[in-house]
């Protein structure tokens, strides 16, 4: 069966963030880490970093290798989670040294895109009542962190 795999190119820093990721998402394991043992356009055998790891049920690998282009919104790694609490962890481990956006949305300290987002959300924006999804979606695009309560009451008409 064919694979699918996300790739990220870090500047620096690679295995910090790497580490960092596997130990806020349960499931989650470094499967190796590597150098180019040749010469590439980043510089001399040794010195470009390769890792695989996965995120939950998420596969990625992952390269350092200097500047090229800086993450943006065009990816972001979205996270489901159960409850407020795991929103709340989640989103305060992650600003750390980053910045907080929009809807839920924020960059962590190397600059990746994340969108941490309640479960309940998608079940609320799902709902067959498009006016009770149309108020959540409302009350959504109004926060910066996702708030599941907040979401509720929306869906209530509150």
């Amino acid at each position: 069966m064919t694979k699918v795999t996300q790739h990220l190119w870090f500047e620096k820093d690679m295995e910090a963030a790497i580490a960092f990721y596997t130990s806020l998402i349960p499931g989650s394991s470094v499967s190796w880490t590597s150098t180019i043992p040749a010469d590439t356009p980043s510089g001399p055998p040794g010195s470009v970093k390769i890792s695989a790891f996965t995120v939950g049920d998420q596969r990625y690998m992952a390269t350092e290798a200097g500047p090229l282009d800086p993450f943006n919104h065009s990816f972001s790694i979205m996270v489901e989670c159960e409850d407020q609490a795991e929103v709340d962890r989640l989103w305060d481990a992650l600003k750390e040294g980053g910045s907080v956006e929009q809807c839920g949305w924020l960059r962590d300290r190397w600059g990746l895109c994340w969108q941490i987002a309640p479960k309940r959300l998608g079940e609320l924006m799902s709902d067959p009542d498009r006016e009770k999804a149309r108020r959540v979606t409302d009350a959504m695009l109004k926060m910066v962190k996702l708030d599941v309560a907040a979401l509720e009451a929306a869906a209530r008409g509150e």
